[in-house]
Protein backbone atom coordinates (compact mmCIF):
# COMPACT_ATOMS: atom_id res chain seq x y z
CA UNK A 1 0.00 0.00 0.00
CA UNK A 2 3.01 2.68 0.98
CA UNK A 3 4.38 1.73 -2.42
CA UNK A 4 0.66 3.03 -4.25
CA UNK A 5 0.62 6.09 -2.03
CA UNK A 6 4.66 6.64 -3.59
CA UNK A 7 3.63 5.68 -7.32
CA UNK A 8 0.59 7.00 -7.53
CA UNK A 9 -1.05 9.24 -4.91
CA UNK A 10 1.95 11.49 -4.50
CA UNK A 11 2.84 12.34 -8.01
CA UNK A 12 -1.56 12.64 -8.37
CA UNK A 13 -1.62 15.47 -5.76
CA UNK A 14 1.23 17.16 -7.07
CA UNK A 15 0.27 17.07 -10.72
CA UNK A 16 -3.62 18.20 -9.61
CA UNK A 17 -2.20 21.01 -7.48
CA UNK A 18 -0.21 21.93 -10.86
CA UNK A 19 -3.18 21.77 -13.11
CA UNK A 20 -5.20 24.04 -10.99
CA UNK A 21 -2.01 26.50 -10.54
CA UNK A 22 -1.99 26.57 -14.44
CA UNK A 23 -5.54 27.23 -15.19
CA UNK A 24 -5.57 30.04 -12.17
CA UNK A 25 -3.14 31.95 -13.47
CA UNK A 26 -5.51 32.56 -16.59
CA UNK A 27 -7.11 35.31 -14.32
CA UNK A 28 -4.87 37.66 -13.39
CA UNK A 29 -4.60 41.50 -13.78
CA UNK A 30 -2.04 43.37 -15.88
CA UNK A 31 1.62 43.48 -14.10
CA UNK A 32 2.24 47.54 -13.56
CA UNK A 33 5.56 46.63 -12.12
CA UNK A 34 8.09 43.12 -12.31
CA UNK A 35 10.99 41.98 -11.06
CA UNK A 36 14.30 41.80 -13.33
CA UNK A 37 14.78 38.47 -15.24
CA UNK A 38 18.42 38.00 -12.75
CA UNK A 39 16.15 38.56 -9.51
CA UNK A 40 13.45 35.90 -11.36
CA UNK A 41 16.65 33.50 -11.54
CA UNK A 42 17.71 34.27 -7.90
CA UNK A 43 14.78 32.22 -6.22
CA UNK A 44 14.33 30.06 -9.90
CA UNK A 45 17.01 27.94 -9.88
CA UNK A 46 17.02 26.81 -6.63
CA UNK A 47 13.72 25.74 -6.83
CA UNK A 48 13.86 23.87 -9.96
CA UNK A 49 16.56 21.87 -8.78
CA UNK A 50 14.51 21.07 -5.43
CA UNK A 51 11.81 19.92 -7.59
CA UNK A 52 13.62 17.58 -10.02
CA UNK A 53 15.53 16.26 -6.44
CA UNK A 54 11.83 15.57 -5.45
CA UNK A 55 10.72 13.69 -8.69
CA UNK A 56 14.14 12.02 -9.16
CA UNK A 57 13.81 8.14 -8.36
CA UNK A 58 16.49 6.20 -7.57
CA UNK A 59 19.18 9.24 -6.33
CA UNK A 60 22.92 8.23 -6.01
CA UNK A 61 24.84 7.75 -2.82
CA UNK A 62 23.66 9.73 0.14
CA UNK A 63 20.44 11.33 -1.74
CA UNK A 64 19.25 8.14 -1.97
CA UNK A 65 19.91 7.05 1.57
CA UNK A 66 16.50 6.70 4.16
CA UNK A 67 16.78 9.16 6.88
CA UNK A 68 13.25 7.03 7.38
CA UNK A 69 12.81 3.89 7.88
CA UNK A 70 10.26 2.50 5.12
CA UNK A 71 6.73 1.87 6.17
CA UNK A 72 2.84 2.95 5.77
CA UNK A 73 3.13 5.47 9.02
CA UNK A 74 5.52 7.75 7.09
CA UNK A 75 4.09 7.19 3.73
CA UNK A 76 0.85 8.31 5.08
CA UNK A 77 1.78 10.68 7.59
CA UNK A 78 3.92 12.54 4.75
CA UNK A 79 0.59 11.93 2.02
CA UNK A 80 -1.44 14.48 5.06
CA UNK A 81 1.27 16.87 5.29
CA UNK A 82 1.64 16.83 1.38
CA UNK A 83 -2.22 17.30 0.89
CA UNK A 84 -2.87 19.99 3.72
CA UNK A 85 0.49 21.74 2.57
CA UNK A 86 -0.99 22.02 -1.08
CA UNK A 87 -4.26 22.20 0.23
CA UNK A 88 -2.97 25.67 1.94
CA UNK A 89 -1.11 26.90 -0.88
CA UNK A 90 -4.23 26.33 -3.56
CA UNK A 91 -6.99 28.19 -0.96
CA UNK A 92 -4.17 31.28 -0.59
CA UNK A 93 -4.18 31.20 -4.35
CA UNK A 94 -7.55 31.57 -4.42
CA UNK A 95 -7.73 34.17 -1.94
CA UNK A 96 -5.50 36.29 -3.99
CA UNK A 97 -7.29 35.96 -6.89
CA UNK A 98 -6.48 38.21 -9.66
CA UNK A 99 -3.37 39.75 -7.59
CA UNK A 100 -1.60 36.60 -7.46
CA UNK A 101 1.66 36.03 -10.06
CA UNK A 102 4.44 34.11 -10.59
CA UNK A 103 6.80 36.66 -10.70
CA UNK A 104 7.50 39.42 -8.20
CA UNK A 105 4.85 42.01 -9.50
CA UNK A 106 2.81 45.05 -8.45
CA UNK A 107 -0.59 44.44 -10.67
CA UNK A 108 -2.72 47.33 -11.98
CA UNK A 109 -4.88 48.07 -8.72
CA UNK A 110 -3.25 45.90 -7.04
CA UNK A 111 -4.13 45.14 -3.77
CA UNK A 112 -3.47 43.97 -0.12
CA UNK A 113 -5.02 41.43 0.72
CA UNK A 114 -5.07 40.47 4.79
CA UNK A 115 -7.97 38.04 4.81
CA UNK A 116 -8.49 34.55 4.79
CA UNK A 117 -5.03 32.35 4.96
CA UNK A 118 -3.21 35.60 4.86
CA UNK A 119 -4.27 36.91 8.49
CA UNK A 120 -2.42 33.85 9.48
CA UNK A 121 0.72 34.27 8.02
CA UNK A 122 1.99 36.60 5.04
CA UNK A 123 3.25 34.04 2.66
CA UNK A 124 0.75 31.16 3.05
CA UNK A 125 1.60 30.20 -0.45
CA UNK A 126 5.29 29.38 0.60
CA UNK A 127 4.48 28.54 3.97
CA UNK A 128 1.87 25.42 1.82
CA UNK A 129 4.59 24.49 -0.69
CA UNK A 130 7.10 24.40 2.47
CA UNK A 131 4.78 22.28 4.10
CA UNK A 132 4.02 19.78 0.69
CA UNK A 133 7.70 19.36 0.06
CA UNK A 134 7.94 18.64 3.83
CA UNK A 135 5.55 15.32 3.13
CA UNK A 136 6.81 14.25 0.30
CA UNK A 137 10.15 14.32 1.88
CA UNK A 138 8.78 12.03 4.48
CA UNK A 139 6.83 9.79 2.25
CA UNK A 140 9.55 8.97 0.31
CA UNK A 141 11.93 9.10 3.14
CA UNK A 142 15.24 9.89 1.56
CA UNK A 143 17.44 12.56 2.19
CA UNK A 144 16.85 14.17 -1.40
CA UNK A 145 13.51 15.57 0.19
CA UNK A 146 15.12 17.55 2.99
CA UNK A 147 17.59 18.73 0.38
CA UNK A 148 14.92 19.81 -1.56
CA UNK A 149 12.94 20.98 1.18
CA UNK A 150 16.51 23.29 2.02
CA UNK A 151 16.51 24.83 -1.95
CA UNK A 152 12.52 25.18 -1.44
CA UNK A 153 13.12 27.29 1.68
CA UNK A 154 16.51 29.21 0.33
CA UNK A 155 14.29 30.19 -2.65
CA UNK A 156 11.31 31.26 -0.42
CA UNK A 157 13.47 33.10 1.48
CA UNK A 158 14.90 34.92 -1.15
CA UNK A 159 12.02 35.58 -3.00
CA UNK A 160 10.23 37.01 0.54
CA UNK A 161 12.89 39.15 0.69
CA UNK A 162 12.39 40.74 -2.71
CA UNK A 163 8.40 41.01 -2.66
CA UNK A 164 8.58 42.57 0.83
CA UNK A 165 10.29 45.51 -0.74
CA UNK A 166 8.05 45.73 -3.52
CA UNK A 167 5.40 45.72 -1.19
CA UNK A 168 6.86 48.29 0.87
CA UNK A 169 7.23 50.78 -1.94
CA UNK A 170 3.55 49.99 -2.91
CA UNK A 171 1.98 50.03 0.36
CA UNK A 172 4.12 51.67 2.57
CA UNK A 173 1.81 51.90 5.91
CA UNK A 174 -0.13 49.36 5.72
CA UNK A 175 2.44 46.79 4.89
CA UNK A 176 4.26 47.80 7.57
CA UNK A 177 1.40 47.20 9.97
CA UNK A 178 0.54 44.29 8.14
CA UNK A 179 4.20 43.00 9.18
CA UNK A 180 4.52 43.86 12.85
CA UNK A 181 1.19 42.04 12.94
CA UNK A 182 1.30 38.92 10.77
CA UNK A 183 4.11 36.69 11.04
CA UNK A 184 5.94 35.63 7.42
CA UNK A 185 5.53 32.03 7.38
CA UNK A 186 5.05 29.99 10.67
CA UNK A 187 1.97 31.18 12.69
CA UNK A 188 3.07 32.81 16.31
CA UNK A 189 6.86 32.15 15.48
CA UNK A 190 8.37 33.30 11.99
Amino acid sequence: MAELVQRALIPSLWLTWLAYWIVAARTVKSARRSESVRSHASYMVPLIAGGALLAWQHAPGLLGTRFVAPGPVPCFMGAAVLAAGLALAAWARHHLGANWSGTVTLKQDHELIRTGPYAIVRHPIYAGLLAAVLGTAIAFGEWRGLVALALFAIAFVRKIGIEERLMREGFPEQYARYRAEVPALIPLIY
